[in-house]
């Protein structure tokens, strides 16, 4: 290649490059995008914290996106009422964040024991309106189960019949007196 090919083809590639010239500014990126936002009047922001919840919410989102954008110039050129403001909207104590209202704990204590109150009552009321337990679930019985299935060698591998058995079998409830059973065959 001659030396004025080789030229030629710089200046030809020199003017895909993007130039810029003292006037011309770079292109914007969304990093070093900078907004010129005037500053919020003070009226706007005055008693932002008392007025807020009562606003429409047009005009929360009008507000709201003047300061967002007011926030994009350099921090020490905000005035302090629209630091204030952009603090109290973005974090404040509103919205979900708002406090709970006075008494309310209470409340909810309140309802709650009365729950478990009635929860209670409708529990010992029914059960004592309910038939006693059958004469099957007596101590006596299940004693005399556990006599039938040795007689009878039921599961003699692992089971009560086995040799060196030693658990309690069938026997999971009280004495029939203790429960105020009677086991007499009427039934």
């Amino acid at each position: 290649m001659s030396s004025s090919q080789i030229r030629n083809f710089q200046t030809s590639t020199r003017s895909f490059a993007p130039t810029f010239s003292a006037t011309q500014q770079p292109p914007m990126t969304s990093q070093s995008h900078v907004r010129s936002a005037h500053a919020i009047s003070n009226p706007t922001l005055a008693g932002i914290e008392k007025r807020w919840e009562a606003m429409p919410p047009q005009e929360q989102a009008e507000l709201w996106m003047q300061l967002r954008d007011r926030m994009k110039v350099d921090w020490h050129e905000m005035t302090l009422q629209e630091k204030k403001a952009a603090w109290w909207i973005a974090f404040g104590p509103h919205g979900p964040r708002a406090e709970t209202p006075p008494g309310e704990w209470t409340k909810v204590w309140l309802y709650t024991a009365a729950g478990v109150g009635l929860s209670a009552v409708l529990f010992f009321g029914i059960h004592s309106l309910a038939r006693p337990p059958p004469r099957t679930m007596t101590k006596e019985w299940q004693e005399a189960t556990n006599e039938y299935l040795k007689a009878e060698k039921s599961n003699p591998i692992y089971g009560i019949s086995s040799e060196g058995y030693s658990g309690k079998g069938h026997i999971q409830s009280k004495s029939a007196k203790a429960q105020g059973i009677s086991l007499d065959a009427e039934e």
